[in-house]
């Protein structure tokens, strides 16, 4: 698969939710960037702990998603509620849905997808309590393991991981999709 895919992250990550759905696509043959609002390195958050410190490939205000075929947003409390106020994180997620590409979230990823407003209409899953959220921005949440949307993927926690790296590596490869929408 020679794809190249964006992961958007910054400090307070879930450490699982960015090293597992990597693995998995590396393993199918993408090329994948950890993009960051941070210019150097971002500090996973592990379950109840800082975790390990992590490269940032590309900083989000250098590239864009005509760079990307798809982007992926892992979860974390610190990690999403930080990309939801930078303008440039919500221009990139905003730009692959008018672009057709997959995109994908886990747990709490989904929190900057509210701001970059795209979710009206879409049916999707989250983190338990992130459903009022979501439904408030338009969205149709589903307590489910993993949705696929249109080429919107999206799963609840870290023990969907392996459904959702099975749905997020099946929808990269697939491409863009007509009725992914903003």
């Amino acid at each position: 698969m020679k794809k190249k895919v964006a992961i958007l992250a910054t400090n307070g990550f879930e450490e699982v939710e960015l090293t597992s759905p990597k693995k998995a696509l590396e393993d199918a043959g993408a090329e994948v960037h950890i993009v960051s609002p941070e210019a150097v390195s971002i500090k996973a958050w592990d379950k109840d702990k800082w975790g390990d410190t992590y490269k940032v490939d590309k900083q989000v205000s250098e590239v864009s998603a005509s760079d990307y075929n798809s982007l992926m947003l892992p979860g974390g409390v610190m990690n999403p509620d930080q990309l939801r106020m930078n303008n440039d994180a919500i221009s990139f997620i905003r730009d692959f849905f008018k672009q057709g590409k997959p995109v994908s979230a886990i747990c709490h990823g989904i929190q900057p997808l509210i701001d970059a407003e795209v979710l009206k209409g879409r049916k999707l899953t989250s983190y338990p309590s992130l459903k009022k959220d979501v439904m408030n921005a338009g969205g149709n949440w589903v307590d489910e393991e993993v949705v696929v949307d249109q080429g919107f993927t999206t799963s609840r926690t870290p023990d969907d991981l392996d459904a959702f790296n099975a749905k997020l590596v099946e929808e990269v490869k697939e491409g863009k999709h007509d009725e992914q929408h903003a």
